[in-house]
C-alpha cells in the first residue's frame, strides 16, 4: 500500500535533494540518528539535523524515543515506508504543479544518475555476481491511459511486494539495490 501525498506543502518538503536522500536511507537502513546520517551522507550534522526537522515538520518522518539510549539522542525514522503522488492532483494550483513536477525531475535525475555511475564504475572480481545481476528493461508499447495506469500499478505491486518484505535471517548480507521504472508517452 503506498500513502498517498496530497498536500504540496509535504511534496515541497521532498523537492531538496538531501531530505530525498534521508528518506532513501531511513527507508533503506531503517531508524537511525542525525550522527549516523550524517556519517552516511557526508553532510555536517547539523545540516543533517535541519532537514530532519523540515521532514519532521511535513509529517514524513517521527522521532523514535524507544531506540534512544538516553535524553540527548534522538532516532528518526519513516511514517510510511511507501509514499507516491499523482502530478494530476496538483494541476489545478499552478504553484503545486510547479513543485510536484521538481520533484519528479529531481527524482528522475537522482535515478538515472545511480544508473549512469553504476555503469561508468569498473568492477572488481567480487562484484561479479552484482555485475550479473544488474539490468536494463525497456519496452516500447502501445496503450491506452488506462492500461497504462493498470500496468503502473502491476509493477509498483511488484516493487512493494519486495521492498516491504520481510529479509530473510539467513545469513546473507544484502545491500540496497535501486529499483526504478518510469511509464510516460513518448515517441520512438
Amino acid at each position: 500500500m503506498t500513502d498517498k501525498i496530497t498536500d504540496s506543502n509535504v511534496l515541497a518538503a521532498l523537492a531538496h535533494p538531501l531530505r530525498r536522500r534521508l528518506m532513501d536511507l531511513l527507508r533503506a537502513y531503517g531508524p537511525a540518528t542525525a550522527s549516523a546520517l550524517a556519517e552516511r551522507t557526508g553532510e555536517a550534522i547539523g545540516n543533517v539535523s535541519h532537514h530532519l526537522r523540515v521532514l519532521g515538520t511535513a509529517g514524513l518522518i517521527e522521532e523514535a524515543p524507544e531506540l534512544a539510549r538516553d535524553k540527548r539522542e534522538r532516532w528518526w525514522r519513516r511514517v510510511s515506508p511507501n509514499l507516491g503522488w499523482s502530478q494530476g492532483d496538483f494541476a489545478a494550483d499552478p504553484a503545486a504543479a510547479t513543485v510536484s513536477a521538481a520533484v519528479q525531475t529531481m527524482l528522475l535525475d537522482r535515478h538515472s544518475g545511480a544508473a549512469r555511475e553504476w555503469l561508468a564504475t569498473e568492477h572488481s572480481a567480487e562484484q561479479a555476481d552484482w555485475v550479473d545481476a544488474a539490468f536494463v528493461a525497456d519496452r516500447w508499447m502501445l496503450l491506452t491511459p488506462a492500461e497504462l495506469a493498470q500496468l503502473g500499478q502491476e509493477i509498483i505491486d511488484v516493487l512493494l511486494r519486495w521492498g516491504t518484505r520481510e529479509i530473510p535471517d539467513d545469513g546473507h548480507h544484502r545491500d540496497p539495490v535501486l529499483v526504478f521504472s518510469y511509464g510516460v508517452p513518448a515517441q520512438p
